[in-house]
C-alpha cells in the first residue's frame, strides 16, 4: 500500500550481473527502436542504464524538435526477471511516443497557422 512512498517497507537493492545489465540494455535499446519508428525524424530519441540508490534505472527520453524532454523509467524489481517483455517493450515505446507527440501539440497549440496551403 505505501510502496512509493517513505512509509512503505525498505527494500533491498537490486545488483545485477554484466549478462544481466547487457540484457536490459538490449531491452532498452529495442524500446528506443521502436519508439524513432513510431516517431518522426524530428525527435531525438536516447535510453541509459544507470545505478540508483535502489538498483539499476532503464530511461528512456524523447527530445521533441520542440518542448521539454519527455522520459520513462524502468526498474527491474527483481534480478531474476530483468527483461523487458516484448509486451512491455511496445507498451514503453507507445506510451512514450505518443507522449512526445502530445507535448509538441500542446505546445504548438491549435492557433497556428499552417506554413503552406
Amino acid at each position: 500500500m505505501y510502496g512509493n512512498s517513505p512509509l512503505g517497507g525498505e527494500t533491498e537493492k537490486v545488483t545485477l550481473t554484466r549478462d544481466q545489465r547487457q540484457t536490459l540494455r538490449r531491452d532498452l535499446a529495442s524500446v528506443a527502436a521502436r519508439t524513432r519508428e513510431l516517431l518522426p525524424g524530428e525527435f531525438v530519441v536516447g535510453s541509459e542504464v544507470s545505478d540508483s540508490e535502489t538498483g539499476p534505472r532503464a530511461t528512456i527520453a524523447v527530445q521533441p524538435p520542440v518542448g521539454s524532454v519527455v522520459s520513462a523509467d524502468y526498474r527491474p524489481e527483481d534480478p531474476e526477471s530483468v527483461t523487458i517483455s516484448a509486451e512491455e517493450r511496445d507498451d514503453l515505446a507507445q506510451g512514450i511516443a505518443a507522449s512526445a507527440a502530445l507535448q509538441v501539440k500542446q505546445v504548438m497549440g491549435e492557433d497556428r497557422s499552417p506554413t503552406a496551403q
